[in-house]
């Protein structure tokens, strides 16, 4: 990759151009990039403010037969937009028949094929269901597959049943495609075990899988941790003991997704490198999802740099993996050098990239430019969601800047979004580091009373802000809290209480609580940190400074699917598939899936 080869190196932290001469260098023009001098290197980019040709809207000129045409297909649209903005559309169906005469065939057709284009799933069962009981339409066999296609993607089991029920009456013989759409539906309903059983009837009675099947229970066996039974069925494809056909590509990519499910990065490496010796050709998709196993912006650039040299065009996907790279990395400048070369290359970043490359400065609380791309994203028509407020809450936060934060807290709700667990909890992390137990117990309050139920890690913050004041019996009690509301306490928790603990009487009442048999403590010379020794295993806990786990929320507020599964803003991994049975098309997605099987 061009621009991570040019500062792919150490970064200067007195060179006021570095960044420019590195675009310069790499052939990438320079929008008036600003560099400030200060303590350290900070970066204001003024060139994603330059509006692209991609970015300008374009009038889409209409070619129609004649006048009829005209009056027909405009006709048309007007029904389709009415039909998406009321959510419903028989009714809107309904009005379109004049003097009790049928709706034309073709506009019928017509609004099922775009409706299906758009995976509205529940807009095309809705028709067919309704045209199933007119008199007017002829159901054919070919409606009944497509309505029970619908019920499989939408995960409705209980209706796709009762469809195969009536086909059954109407003599019509299962086919793979009614088959293959009763396992999907049993896989999206996560009833994995009778998923299972429809494939296996179909390998032993027939009709014989196709390759979509094997899609689709593969997804489905994945979804289900069921890791074994994937694993069984790919290496009977790769034997050829059971089809006629060898996996394609779609299907090694939902193998090494599940690899990167279950952290086995040497076998996806493994899985990757059969790609080329069996001549599977590798795509964008395949390097992007080996990219999403690596948390080394090295290593993520190294795979993104043999994506170019095989000839493939980096899509949004991979220019935000990588930018993510060097953000965790503290590399902002590259991350802002890699956005641009994404703009430049004509690709159209989306909300998700946004908030990613947002987040790189946010970590290094880098505010101004923060603020830069957040503005950035109206004018290339992209609504700011409220992962993109919560992380510009962390670049306040980073610089201790806790007015900064409320005025853009505040913000959330004068744009019309409700805050979350995420914000509030990124507010009290904020006033924790500053040892502030009155404005931690404040933002708590707030939270409680706009109905916002707090998590571990907002139990955690607060014992954190009361360790920092060495304020041990208030620590007991949210320890206590914690665990009467369901929460386990977490190592960072314990360690709390445990460093805490001074008195004989504290450090018996802390063991018992934590549950350690032996404790040993050791007081550091400052007198704040202590050595914890807990069944033989070194613990430390410093006041101010969390765990892994908790850190997550200040390092990247959006990113990470923490919060113990009570808010999902954003998830940092790159997973998941849904798939089509009949094109099985692959797409980017906003939410940066890295093996995308959209349904």
């Amino acid at each position: 990759m061009e621009a991570a080869a040019a500062i792919g190196g150490a970064r200067s932290p007195v060179s006021s151009s570095s960044l420019c001469n590195a675009k310069v260098s790499c052939g990438l023009a320079v929008h008036n990039v600003k560099i400030k001098s200060g303590r350290r290197l900070e970066v204001v980019c003024r060139g994603m403010l330059t509006t692209r040709k991609f970015m300008q809207k374009k009038k889409k000129e209409e070619v129609y037969k004649d006048a009829a045409d005209e009056a027909e297909q405009k006709n048309w649209m007007m029904m389709m937009r009415e039909i998406e903005e009321s959510g419903s559309a028989v009714s809107i169906l309904k009005t379109q028949r004049s003097k009790k005469e049928p709706l034309p065939r073709d506009a019928v057709l017509g609004t099922l094929m775009r409706f299906k284009q758009l995976k509205k799933w529940n807009l095309v069962s809705e028709i067919l269901e309704w045209l199933r009981t007119q008199h007017w339409w002829n159901f054919s066999e070919m409606d009944f597959l497509m309505l029970v296609t619908a019920y499989g993607k939408l995960g409705d089991f209980s209706r796709a049943e009762r469809v195969l029920k009536y086909m059954n009456k109407k003599g019509y013989k299962p086919s793979v495609i009614s088959q293959t759409a009763l396992m999907e539906a049993y896989g999206r309903a996560k009833q994995y075990r009778k998923a299972e059983a429809v494939f296996r009837r179909m390998q032993t009675s027939g009709p014989e899988p196709s390759a979509v099947t094997y899609q689709i229970i593969l997804k489905s066996f994945v979804e289900g941790d069921k890791f074994k039974e994937a694993e069984a069925i790919f290496e009977d494809l790769l034997n050829e003991k059971r089809a006629s056909f060898k996996p394609d590509q779609k299907m090694f990519h939902m193998m090494i997704y599940m690899y990167k499910k279950a952290g086995d990065y040497a076998q996806a490496r493994k899985l990757f490198a059969q790609m080329s010796e069996r001549g599977i050709p590798l795509s964008t998709v395949t390097f992007n999802s080996l990219m999403s196993f690596e948390t080394d912006y090295k290593e993520v650039s190294s795979i993104y740099d043999q994506m170019q040299r095989t000839g493939l065009k980096p899509d949004v996907v991979s220019y935000s993996l990588l930018i993510k790279a060097y953000g965790k990395a503290r590399r902002e400048e590259e991350a802002l050098a890699v956005f641009e070369e994404m703009l430049d290359a004509g690709v159209r970043p989306t909300r998700k990239s946004y908030n990613i490359l947002i987040d790189a400065f946010a970590i290094s609380g880098l505010v101004e430019e923060a603020h830069t791309v957040f503005k950035t994203m109206r004018r290339h028509r992209v609504e700011p969601d409220l992962c993109s407020y919560t992380t510009m809450v962390l670049a306040y936060v980073n610089t201790s800047d806790m007015d900064g934060a409320e005025k853009f807290f505040r913000r959330i709700k004068e744009d019309g979004l409700k805050p979350n667990v995420v914000v509030y909890g990124t507010l009290m992390k904020g006033y924790s580091k500053l040892n502030n137990v009155e404005r931690v117990m404040r933002v708590y309050e707030r939270m409680r009373m706009q109905g916002v139920e707090p998590n571990q890690t907002i139990y955690t913050t607060i014992m954190d802000v009361h360790g920092r004041n060495s304020d041990f019996g208030n620590a007991v009690i949210w320890f206590k809290e914690m665990e009467a509301r369901g929460y386990p306490a977490d190592k960072k928790a314990k360690n709390i209480l445990l460093s805490l603990a001074k008195t004989p009487e504290e450090q018996e009442e802390a063991n018992e609580l934590t549950g350690n048999c032996a404790i040993q403590l050791e007081a550091k010379p400052n007198g704040t940190t202590y050595s914890l020794e807990i069944n033989g295993t070194g613990n430390e806990y410093k006041h101010g400074q969390t765990d892994a786990g908790h850190d997550s929320l200040l390092d990247g507020a959006c990113t990470t699917s923490h919060l113990n599964g009570k808010v999902e803003t954003g998830k940092g991994h790159f997973e998941e598939v849904d798939d089509d049975d009949d094109d099985y098309d692959e797409e980017d997605d906003e939410e940066l899936n890295f093996v995308s099987f959209k349904d």
